[in-house]
């Protein structure tokens, strides 16, 4: 078996994903993604839903708020944003008004 192990492909496989809920699209090239994981709270042994805003890079402004979105860890480009939109991964149905 040939894989490829060049250094850029490792530093990208190190990298977080997460898949969340656009929040906010009103910033120019940035949107606000909420994650929503499961953590174990120690004391009871239940599972405790804890949300988490991310502000996420997009390049082409596509995302809306309500959209599904997958984010990637990315090198710092401003004083708050660490985070790239890598896919649409769902839009919901469009309300007819």
């Amino acid at each position: 078996m040939t894989t490829e192990s060049t250094p850029q492909l490792r530093a990208a496989n190190r990298r977080r994903r997460l898949v969340g809920i656009v929040t906010s699209d009103k910033m120019d090239k940035t949107v606000t993604v909420e994650v929503i994981r499961l953590k174990l709270e120690s004391k009871y042994k239940k599972y405790v839903r804890v949300h988490r805003s991310y502000k996420a890079h997009d390049e082409d402004n596509q995302c809306k708020k309500g959209d599904r979105v997958e984010i990637l860890e990315h090198r710092p480009l401003s004083r708050t944003k660490r985070w790239k939109v890598v896919r649409l991964v769902e839009r919901p149905d469009q309300e007819l008004s």
